[in-house]
């Protein structure tokens, strides 16, 4: 059963108008907000991070920013929450993209900070791990890393391989360790059946 939008009361004007208070550096609070349920609207985060409303990609970077600072996950619905109105959205895949990583160290320590294309930074460690999902089909990986709250960005091609650059064998896997955890990304066994 599919939800029906009333366009008078579920718009993207009105979610623009609602969020304009919050264009500070800061996140809104979402996690406090419960608000009335108003409807789904037309807009779709593709697997590879591009925003679309009505089919057509969002063209202002500004604007996806906005909205992505109000996304809030529930079981496995997305939604676009104000303090006043809340609107379900379509997600393929995780709502973020990991495009770029940086690695320190601190105190011996190995730290992986990872920004996603809507500018957001998230240091993976124990509020935010890392992990793999391996496609039962092809044997293909995910890899995801938790950005805030139940949200997660897919950590993008050539950034998972720059990780495993850093990985290292850890009792029986393969992986990366950062902020004083290992994040398990392989079995050793399956890397050495390979070879």
């Amino acid at each position: 059963m599919s939800l029906q939008t009333n366009p008078t009361s579920v718009s993207i004007e009105n979610l623009v108008k609602s969020t304009s208070a919050f264009r500070r550096k800061a996140l809104p609070p979402v996690h406090l907000w419960n608000p009335p349920f108003c409807g789904e609207l037309d807009i779709r985060i593709a697997r590879n991070g591009t925003w679309f409303y009505l089919g057509t990609p969002i063209g202002r970077p500004e604007l996806v920013r906005l909205f992505s600072s109000i996304l809030k996950k529930e079981g496995d619905r997305f939604f676009l929450v104000t303090p006043v109105e809340k609107v379900s959205i379509k997600v393929d895949d995780a709502p973020f993209v990991a495009v770029d990583f940086v690695v320190e160290n601190s105190q011996g320590m190995q730290i992986l900070t990872f920004e996603t294309h809507v500018g957001d930074f998230t240091t993976a460690g124990k509020e935010c791990p890392i992990h793999v999902v391996l496609d039962s089909k092809t044997g293909e990986p995910s890899p995801y890393v938790r950005v805030r709250s139940n949200l997660e960005a897919l950590i993008d091609r050539k950034s998972f391989y720059r990780l495993v650059d850093y990985a290292v064998h850890h009792e029986g896997w393969f992986g990366v360790w950062s902020s004083g955890l290992f994040f398990p990304i392989i079995a050793s066994k399956e890397i050495n059946a390979e070879i």
